[in-house]
């Protein structure tokens, strides 16, 4: 649905595009009569399409008339909701383009496919590649040093880097939603051992890691990622809510500690190797310099946060050795920093 309410009188800013495709040019042209009687759209076009598409478990295919919509932004709910009560597929493709909240949209596509996630280790043959040209796409994202790390925040805040965003993960700020987790992690002695040891080997590592604007996600797995069932392909990408400007590793890190932890068959597909490996993100020398050290410094920083979110501490009955549901995933957690602090950083070279 439009990220507008049905009805904002007070919306402004450049004309919107709403497009939405018909079985036949009689029914697209009944659509936009109605549409432009009720002041809905300012303008359409209709064009001749040929359609293929997965419907009940088949693939069909099929001639369409496909319409371009042209609104204001106040009229766009009023269309959607036009579209949705009138449109004569059982379920139709409303697709809204433009810009809102100084950023762009594409909205209302339906996807299909399995999570990323969910793959299994005998399909790591398919999954490694497949992940690796993902994460390559992310890489190859057009990027300037001129970049705010937090693209999409509002308020902008120009003035902070990446090292500064990573440093400011590791502070329990009473001003932030999620704070007082350092007292909550004090009062297990094993774990605030694991997490102090893991927050100096950041503090270490934290300057060998660059100030690049590339793509982060910043959270690939936990349903965000619809694959194709073979795990040949993607097919879409969600929630890009946790996005940021900054380091293409900290995806890979993202992939390599949870998946130690929770996804067998990512961690069977190797990501740290196959994105290495990847062409068109191996042949760009200057970002692999540290990388070990940056990648190694990212899964701790992954598993730092991981420790102080409310996740780890959800229905503990006691901070102090309590037993409730958070009691699991916070030793789950814990252990896997500290693999990844013995371990120490990832080879880079084969």
């Amino acid at each position: 649905m439009s990220p507008y309410p049905l009805d904002p009188v007070e919306a402004r800013g450049p004309m919107r595009l709403v497009l939405t495709s018909y079985p036949s040019r009689d029914a697209a042209l009944r659509a936009v009569d109605a549409a432009l009687a009720r002041r809905l759209a300012a303008c359409a076009n209709l064009v001749p399409i040929d359609s293929r598409y997965w419907w009940k478990d088949r693939v069909e295919s099929a001639g369409e008339t496909l319409v371009l919509f042209k609104t204001v932004p106040k009229r766009v709910g009023g269309l959607f909701r036009f579209l949705k009560e009138t449109h004569p597929y059982d379920v139709p493709e409303v697709v809204e383009i433009g810009d809102a909240y100084d950023g762009a949209y594409a909205i209302s596509v339906r996807y299909y496919g399995t999570n990323l996630e969910d793959l299994r280790p005998d399909q790591s043959d398919a999954t490694g590649p497949m992940l690796a040209s993902l994460l390559a796409a992310l890489f190859k994202v057009p990027k300037s040093p001129d970049l705010p790390v937090g693209w999409y925040w509002r308020p902008r805040r120009s003035d902070l880097t990446w090292r500064g965003w990573l440093s400011e993960w590791l502070v329990d700020d009473p001003r932030q939603p999620v704070h007082d987790w350092r007292a909550a992690l004090a009062a297990q002695s094993e774990v605030d051992r694991i997490y102090r040891a893991g927050e100096a080997r950041v503090r270490d590592l934290i300057e060998a890691c660059p100030e690049r604007r590339d793509l982060v996600h910043g959270d690939l797995l936990h349903a965000n990622v619809l694959v194709a069932e073979d795990a040949s392909r993607p097919n879409a990408v969600f929630s890009w809510k946790r996005s940021l400007r900054g380091d293409f590793l900290f995806d890979t890190a993202w992939c390599t500690f949870c998946s130690a932890i929770w996804y067998p068959g990512i961690a069977a597909a190797d990501p740290w190797d196959r994105v290495r490996r990847e062409p068109s993100v191996r042949e760009d020398a200057e970002a692999w310099v540290d990388a070990s050290e940056r990648h190694h410094c990212y899964e701790l920083h992954i598993g730092l946060t991981a420790l102080a979110s409310p996740a780890a501490w959800v229905d503990d009955p006691e901070a102090n050795g309590g037993s409730g549901p958070g009691t699991h995933l916070r030793q789950q957690i814990a252990t896997q920093l500290a693999v990844v602090l013995e371990r120490g950083p990832l080879p880079v070279a084969p």
